[in-house]
């Protein structure tokens, strides 16, 4: 599909129409004007003078090129199309809020007409009441029930009466002091870490200062779902947290360059086929002030995952995933003494399990809960009771579940975001829980990203795709109303971009395989033109997606803007095609991948534009690892590379993400020794420029550095960059500086 953005101005359909009238009514004909035909020349004499002057203005606004700063930053957020500011829902209601300046309003969904609204300075005169200071602008707030809202100010948090306009504090908190901070439902306490323990509001409730002794942080890596280290029962009585022992892993030092001399910090980094961390769930009891801790069991090694409450608070879900990532096992553990209830039931998978959400118990049935699976083949949801009973699978299609939405008040149907019916693309769907019956809200072909009320009778409908830079509606479930709230203007239009285009490709096996591609900006069809592949093509990332732009950044325009093709194509390993798709890797993290990039290399050399001669490639992380690995696996294909952060070696990779692709060194060492790149430097050909974080605490900077030195040790001459401060990835304003570097470095040798 390709970008249109030569589209007919407003102002001139606007005096096509009003000419028109004219003609037909004769009404408004002036007095100077002696007949209609008359009328009609000097109107289209208008008309064309209009027209002209519209299509020179046209072609110089449309003459503007990116900067390199615009093209990473997006001009402060200026090249970003526009959102609305705070627009949520309202608690137990069917209401939502959107800010406008320093206004809150409220509005219904049925009418979208404003019911109230909420100053920044009726929040002021309640703040002065307090004893406090004032707002320098409106807060961003969080709605506690069709009334009340919540927000952050100077380290309390502030509960706000909309109908009685009276604020009153809920805690106060040491924002300087507090990591990872999470509030209980109400709001009146805080969990925090501070250094290795844990604390709630002003009371330290671990005492663990042995080194690799851990509490209330998130464990495994953030794998597994898993994204903070803290979990509050509905009431607010108990805390459940993780607990981690790491003093088995080896330490690791990343160089602090900002002393002098430098100096190190060391963090526990467990590398594949090493000892692992232990982690364990303890429970606090603020009422009673003790702490016990789940019987999990053994081997100590592995994964606790997918923590839920029971909507009674009696007891605690954990996910238990072996250390070979084969094997899950849902427990229930008593909340009272930390016993197991039971094994509610287990799955396995020949290659990898990876239960990443937690339990969603049903409000009109609490002894039902939603689980996701990709049992099928695909990420879909299923119906337990508390026994362990399956009672139906929910979902079912050669598509993916990618969000649970909710359900409607009566809990007959349920709403997720989905796959289905292209898996470049998202869509709404209802699923009547009686019938199975599957329809689809959102109709557009795009990406619509929702959010349901809680009443569940509306959502909220962000859309984009490609030539669509963002549309926000108020949509009924029952697809019978809906309300335009908002059309993001294009922020590109003074801009010259180049063409894009969304397609499919067969790999080598026929699977379907999904493209972009950006044609270079004044496209001459007998000139031949360079291409930079961007990449990634691994687990848990989806590059290639029909919303704005195709999903390319401005970066990608901007090289289109210097005469070059950008290509990305998302082979087998990437994220929301299903398990097999995904799985495709297993044991061979690169292989297969390399296979489906050279499908695309094929496609991009049958298109009579391409300079075969001339394909550069550019990867960070996963994409680093494929960039490296397609320069010397495949030597020759690509005249240039640039890879960031690479892996070089799986063996010296994080545990929990290498052993479920890779099984460890011992049980897969052909699949180690075959994906090392160290073994393929003497086949470099062409210009690599690798780029390396001094602190990334992700793929450790040993990667490239051995990288490097094999190349030495081979005679082979590589170009080679650091961002000493960095970690895995270079942000701020430096990414500016990065930006440029590979541009340059593809201007000079591509």
């Amino acid at each position: 599909m390709a970008i249109f953005r030569k589209k007919t101005p407003l102002f001139v359909r606007n005096l096509i129409h009003h000419l028109l009238v004219l003609k037909i009514t004769n009404k408004t004909k002036p007095k100077i004007m002696k007949n209609t035909k008359e009328l009609i020349f000097l109107s289209l004499g208008i008309l064309f003078l209009s027209l002209s002057i519209f299509l020179s203005q046209s072609a110089i606004a449309q003459d503007k090129t990116f900067t390199i700063e615009e093209a990473v930053l997006g001009a402060g957020g200026k090249l970003i199309p526009k959102n609305l500011d705070q627009l949520q829902w309202i608690e137990k209601s069917s209401l939502f809020s959107q800010a406008q300046g320093n206004t809150l309003q409220i509005r219904e969904a049925k009418t979208n007409k404003v019911t109230l609204t909420v100053s920044k300075s009726e929040i002021d005169l309640a703040l002065k009441a307090m004893g406090c200071d004032t707002l320098k602008k409106l807060p961003r707030v969080t709605w506690l029930s069709a009334t009340h809202f919540k927000f952050n100010f100077a380290s309390k948090v502030i509960e706000y009466d909309v109908t009685k306009k009276t604020a009153y504090k809920l805690v106060v908190y040491n924002a300087e002091e507090m990591e990872n901070a999470d509030f209980n439902y109400d709001y009146r306490k805080v969990a925090y870490t501070k250094g290795s323990n844990l604390y709630i509001n002003t009371q330290q409730i671990t005492f663990d200062e042995k080194p690799g002794i851990i509490n209330g942080q998130a464990v495994h890596r953030n794998e597994f779902g898993i994204v903070k280290g803290t979990f509050w029962s509905s009431d607010g009585a108990q805390l459940a947290f993780y607990h981690l022992d790491e003093h088995m892993v080896a330490e690791y030092p990343i160089y602090q360059l900002k002393t002098r001399p430098a100096d190190a910090r060391t963090i526990r980094y467990p590398i594949a086929g090493t000892p692992s961390h232990h982690a364990s769930v303890g429970i606090y009891n603020t009422l009673t002030q003790a702490t016990i801790y789940l019987k999990t069991g053994e081997p100590l090694d592995q994964y606790l995952t997918n923590i839920t409450w029971s909507p009674d608070n009696k007891s605690v879900y954990v996910a238990i995933v072996n250390r070979a990532q084969n094997h899950v096992w849902l427990n229930q553990y008593d909340a009272s003494n930390g016993a197991l209830i039971k094994t509610l039931f287990e799955e396995t998978d020949a290659k990898y399990v990876e239960p990443q959400h937690g339990l969603t118990f049903l409000k009109t049935d609490p002894s039902k809960f939603i689980w996701w699976s990709e049992r099928d083949g695909y990420n879909h949801l299923y119906l337990y009771d508390v026994s362990g009973t399956l009672i139906k699978q929910l979902t079912k299609g050669n598509w993916v579940v990618t969000d649970l939405l909710g359900m409607n008040k009566k809990e007959s149907k349920l709403f997720v975001s989905s796959t289905l019916p292209i898996p470049s693309e998202r869509n709404t769907l209802s699923i009547d829980l009686k019938t199975g019956k599957v329809e689809l809200l959102t109709k557009n072909s795009g990406t619509h990203l929702s959010i349901l009320s809680p009443n569940g009778d509306w959502f909220i409908d962000h859309f984009q795709n490609a030539t669509t830079p963002r549309e926000i509606k108020i949509v009924s479930t029952e697809g019978q109303q809906q309300h335009l709230l908002h059309t993001a203007p294009n922020p590109l239009t003074d801009y010259k971009l180049g063409e894009t285009s969304l397609g499919t490709l067969k790999a080598k096996d026929g699977t379907e395989l999904f493209y972009r591609l950006i044609k270079p900006i004044n496209f001459n069809p007998d000139a031949k033109y360079p291409v930079i592949v961007y990449l990634y093509n691994g687990p848990h990332l989806q590059l290639v997606n029909n919303t704005w732009l195709g999903g390319a950044n401005l970066w990608m325009q901007y090289m289109a803007q210097k005469g070059y093709y950008v290509f990305t194509i998302d082979g087998r390993g990437s994220m929301n095609r299903g398990h097999a798709f995904e799985a495709a890797v297993h044991r061979q993290l690169g292989a297969v991948e390399m296979e489906d990039q050279l499908v695309g290399v094929d496609f991009l050399k049958s298109l009579p534009n391409v300079d075969v001669n001339r394909i550069g490639i550019h990867g960070w992380s996963f994409g680093g690892f494929m960039t490296t690995s397609l320069m010397t696996r495949n030597a020759g294909v690509y005249k240039v590379g640039v890879a960031g952060g690479p892996v070089i070696d799986w063996g010296l990779y994080e545990i929990m993400y290498t052993e479920r692709y890779m099984d460890t060194p011992e049980e897969n060492p052909e699949g180690y020794k075959t994906n090392n790149l160290l073994n393929y430097t003497k086949n470099l050909k062409g210009k690599l420029l690798m780029i390396h974080g001094g602190e990334d605490d992700v793929v450790l900077w040993q990667h490239s550095l051995q990288y490097v030195e094999k190349c030495i040790k081979d005679g082979v001459q590589l170009d080679y960059f650091v961002y000493p401060h960095h970690p895995h990835n270079v942000i701020g304003k430096d990414r500016v500086h990065l930006m440029d570097k590979i541009s340059r470095y593809f201007f000079d040798n591509l």
